[in-house]
């Protein structure tokens, strides 16, 4: 029977009796037009190892054939409701990403650590960018379904440890356990979607699970500051602890209930025992999921990016032994990674054809830049709105969420505009300028006695640049690769980011430092100086000086001053962005996909 039109239009399911020449091919019938999208699958480097739609693509790894035997096999409801259910996880996440934002302050200050923010933001990116690989591994060899709930029960203990931590050590490890778990699944989340659109309408797909961020942009906020006046920082922590398993539990089930249909089908094949022994599962798995690559990459950057941050505060400045001892050892394992990476891993998490690609290349650069110009100010951003703003902690989060609430309504502007054009790369022509333009207003407004509506207004322009970066370089990759590596395609580009984060944080710590503290021992008055370290390591301790008091002003002075060199160094960054877009191909998603069965 025919499938009517308007249901073509919104799940791609192919009729099982008509094997396609290339799968990434949808709707073709003239000669011509074939011909033209297998010279861009072959530019892109992309081939299909299955000519037929009806069975999973068997020289794949076990997960991909697991959620390709889940696609070919649920009907439209389930595809609705795990399309729904991503949604309302995306809800708690926001949620939490929003309280979370605006409580961290007030935790590390109780560690008398406010100053310390970007050192932990350092490690725990660190160890997030390099614990992509294994995650990314995870899912393709073991499953999706497993790999979520992995990531699920990470994020959970580091909320519990968040929640119960009584100093800096504590809540540090708590944090790395929390990051590494939330980018799991958040990951995840952008590999299930992947798995379940098709490249054409996969925009809109990305808008449709990050739209609940307008609705937490705000609603979060203001539930930290009743966190705060009537509870206290640690059960807004302690209560995500709770509710995160139980929204995100049900998109397990309900993918493992399409596998055991599928078993059932024979679309998946029982693994068999390998007769391997404890020892060699262990070896096996050791490097199946590239432990010495995420060692070397997280010490790595950890090593580099630390003394940035902590130099000011060593004996001898730059030129204490542990700092320089810090900064070589960091430089040789990130150059040691490339090559293990290259030459030595006996599983490489993506192949060489891919990693060399430009498209790949372009989008994961631009990403690095983005996120390192991003972070270069962003971590003080929030505690500049209270202390120099006069905001309250909700007002201030309204601010900060701007993104969240602009990238909600123009994800999906965004994602009709692909899908109506087929073509992504133009709006990254409209959308670095008018970032850039937007930062370096920013530069002049960030400054003590601005109209916060200025700011405000900056941000908005911010954030049509950078939500239109977060879709795009994801289709860029995605189109770049097949549906075999759209995992690790993610993975690396996910590194990327995480690593300009850290080096973002790194950048921000120093300029913090070096600014911050000097700048409040000029403008202090006499009477406070005693007092100065107190100031600059607590955010209470700066809120608690009246507005309009000598030192009130002058701690809004020293902000100004740090703020203005932050993103000074974020603005210049971005330059780089117009080479990294130049590289990326011009795809016309319309003519591609990637995924089998019932998909949107």
């Amino acid at each position: 029977m025919a499938i009517p039109k308007f249901q073509q239009v919104l799940f791609n399911r192919k009729p099982t009796s008509e094997p396609q020449e290339d799968s990434r091919v949808a709707d073709i019938e003239a000669p011509v037009a074939e011909k033209t999208v297998n010279a861009l699958d072959k530019e892109a480097g992309i081939s299909d190892n299955s000519s037929d739609e009806a069975v999973p693509t068997r020289a794949a790894q076990g997960g991909i054939q697991k959620i390709q035997a889940v696609t070919l096999v649920w009907s439209k409801t389930s595809l609705i409701a795990v399309l729904c259910l991503l949604w309302l996880v995306t809800l708690a996440n926001g949620f939490r990403t929003a309280i979370l934002y605006s409580l961290t302050p007030y935790a590390t200050s109780s560690f008398q650590s406010h100053s310390l923010l970007t050192v932990i933001n350092i490690v725990s990116s660190a160890m997030v960018s390099a614990l992509y690989i294994p995650v990314a591994k995870l899912v393709d060899v073991w499953g999706r379904a497993e790999g979520w709930l992995f990531m699920v029960g990470l994020s959970t203990l580091g909320m519990i440890m968040m929640a119960a931590s009584k100093n800096l050590e504590t809540y540090c490890a708590a944090e790395v356990f929390y990051s590494v778990g939330f980018a799991g699944t958040t990951y995840i989340l952008c590999v299930l979607a992947a798995d379940i659109t098709n490249l054409r309408n996969r925009g809109i797909a990305f808008a449709f699970t990050s739209s609940p961020y307008m609705i937490t942009a705000f609603a979060g906020s203001k539930a930290s500051e009743k966190f705060l006046e009537n509870v206290n920082w640690r059960w807004g922590f302690g209560a995500f602890a709770i509710i995160v398993p139980i929204v995100a539990s049900p998109v397990y089930f309900v993918l493992k209930a399409g596998m055991n249909k599928a078993e059932k089908q024979g679309l998946i094949v029982p693994t068999e025992s390998s007769g391997r022994t404890l020892v060699e599962n262990i070896k096996h798995y050791f490097f199946e999921f590239d432990i010495p690559g995420v060692f070397l990459l997280a010490a790595g950057l950890t090593l580099f990016l630390l003394p940035f941050t902590l130099a000011a505060s060593a004996p001898n400045g730059w030129s204490s032994d542990y700092i320089i001892a810090m900064i070589v050892v960091g430089f040789v394992l990130m150059v040691v990674f490339g090559v293990y990476q290259i030459y030595w891993a006996p599983q490489p998490f993506l192949k060489h054809k891919f990693l060399t690609d430009r498209s790949v290349i372009g989008a994961c650069l631009l990403d690095l830049t983005y996120q390192m110009s991003y972070y270069c100010w962003n971590s003080y951003f929030t505690s500049f709105l209270q202390v120099v703003s006069n905001l309250g902690v909700a007002e201030a989060g309204y601010v900060g969420s701007t993104f969240q609430v602009v990238s909600g309504v123009l994800l999906f502007i965004v994602g009709f505009a692909i899908r109506k054009t087929g073509y992504f790369r133009w709006l990254l022509f409209i959308g670095v300028p008018l970032y850039i333009f937007a930062q370096g207003l920013m530069i002049h407004f960030r400054q003590p006695n601005q109209y916060i509506g200025y700011i405000v207004m900056c941000e908005i322009f911010i954030s049509i640049g950078g939500s239109t970066f977060t879709l795009i370089m994801q289709l860029a990759v995605l189109a770049a690769v097949d549906h075999q590596h759209v995992a690790a395609a993610l993975a690396v580009l996910f590194i990327c980011g995480g690593i300009g984060g850290a080096v973002g944080n790194a950048i921000s710590g120093a300029i913090w430092t070096n600014t911050f503290l000097p700048a409040l021992q000029r403008n202090l008055p006499e009477s406070a100086l005693p007092n100065v370290m107190t100031i600059y390591s607590s955010l209470p301790a700066q809120l608690a000086y009246p507005v309009n008091s000598p030192e009130r002003i002058a701690i809004q002075e020293a902000y100004g001053y740090a703020q203005t060199r932050m993103l000074a160094a974020g603005t210049g960054l971005m330059v780089l962005c117009f080479i990294w877009v130049a590289m990326i191909r011009n795809y016309n998603v319309k003519q591609m996909t990637q995924t089998k069965g019932v998909v949107f």
